[in-house]
């Protein structure tokens, strides 16, 4: 089931980093995040409450599993969980790890920016990615 006009049914929308029958894990394209994520189920629907019972189990294991990762790799400040879908409604959740000195700490990542970004840092995170990216596709292989 997909739908013709959404951007997540027709495009990953990032770095596939994993993925089955269920659903796709993604390292967002998003500037000066590249410890973003993305969780986003492969069929079209708009909310988490319409998954079955255990299709809900694997997603948030897979939620779950991104997390985990990102907390042992990384070591952030903080990992932002989001759900939204105002913007894009098919289902999918961001995992986000944040650090006290990024550009929008404590904001949310879509909020103004609080300091300029520091592409050194920047750049470090992201070469780290792709161990994180390796890491959580070896922890999701069956």
């Amino acid at each position: 089931m997909a739908d013709a006009l959404c951007p997540l049914c027709e495009a990953d929308g990032g770095l596939l980093v994993f993925g089955n029958q269920f659903l796709r894990i993604i390292q967002a394209n998003e500037t000066g995040f590249p410890a973003f994520y993305r969780v986003v189920w492969r069929a079209h629907v708009r909310e988490f409450s319409d998954l079955s019972p255990a299709e809900r189990d694997i997603c948030m294991h897979a939620v779950v599993t991104v997390e985990q990762v990102l907390r042992s790799e990384l070591q952030p400040d903080k990992i932002n969980l989001a759900a939204l879908g105002n913007a894009v409604p098919h289902l999918h959740w961001h995992v986000i790890a944040r650090f006290a000195d990024d550009s929008h700490f404590p904001s949310p990542v879509w909020c103004a920016p609080q300091r300029p970004v520091d592409d050194q840092k920047v750049a470090a995170l992201a070469a780290r990615c792709a161990d994180v990216s390796r890491r959580i596709a070896e922890a999701m292989a069956p």
